[in-house]
């Protein structure tokens, strides 16, 4: 297994997957809510951060690997679904939502292994409308955590769910595009289920 700096930081991302839970979960003795609501945001953050900053020091010190574009897909899907049951849990997001955006995780993660599998994982290679719906989850999900007034007359919440919304669209959008890609190599071709 390699190590490098990309690396370290997408094992940074998983780290912090139950750190920004438990924060939810301590006693007001301990942290008030609204304490409790910025600093889990914040955690988020962070860890959405690493999300972006990982790819870019890969591609720029050239220490992209196969472990690490495995690492980095299973991080993100792991934080943003802990997340979102979370948010449900907490009444802060409709658990339908939630249930797309994790059901479409699990669908493309499939395809992708199968494609693998045949040899062709390029053609449901990570495209900009997946950039695109990550980035709008990472979004709606920090503000639904923080749950509190960014400016007077805009509430975080209010934003959050009308960016999930967004994310929600963006998600499905990018799963029939990627069974599409899918759909175009499975054209023709004898395939074995």
């Amino acid at each position: 297994m390699p190590f490098n700096l990309p690396i370290l930081l997408t094992w940074i991302r998983v780290a912090l997957i139950p750190i920004c839970v438990a924060v939810f979960f301590l006693p007001d003795s301990i942290l008030l809510l609204h304490s409790r609501n910025v600093v889990g945001a914040g955690i988020f953050a962070l860890a959405a951060a690493t999300d972006w900053l990982d790819g870019f020091l890969a591609r720029k010190l050239g220490q992209t690997s196969a472990f690490g574009a495995f690492l980095d897909p299973v991080a993100d899907k792991l934080i943003v679904a802990a997340a979102l049951i979370l948010l449900v849990q907490l009444g802060r997001t409709e658990g339908w939502m939630a249930m797309i955006i994790i059901g479409r995780e699990i669908t493309i993660s499939a395809l992708r292994e199968w494609m693998a599998g045949m040899g062709n994982r390029n053609s449901v290679a990570v495209a900009y409308i997946g950039k695109l719906k990550t980035a709008a989850q990472m979004l709606a999900i920090t503000l639904l955590l923080y749950d509190g007034a960014l400016l007077p007359g805009i509430d975080a919440r209010w934003l959050g769910n009308f960016s999930m919304y967004v994310a929600v669209i963006l998600t499905l959008w990018s799963m029939v595009y990627y069974l599409q890609m899918a759909a175009k190599e499975f054209a023709g071709k004898k395939i074995d289920v």
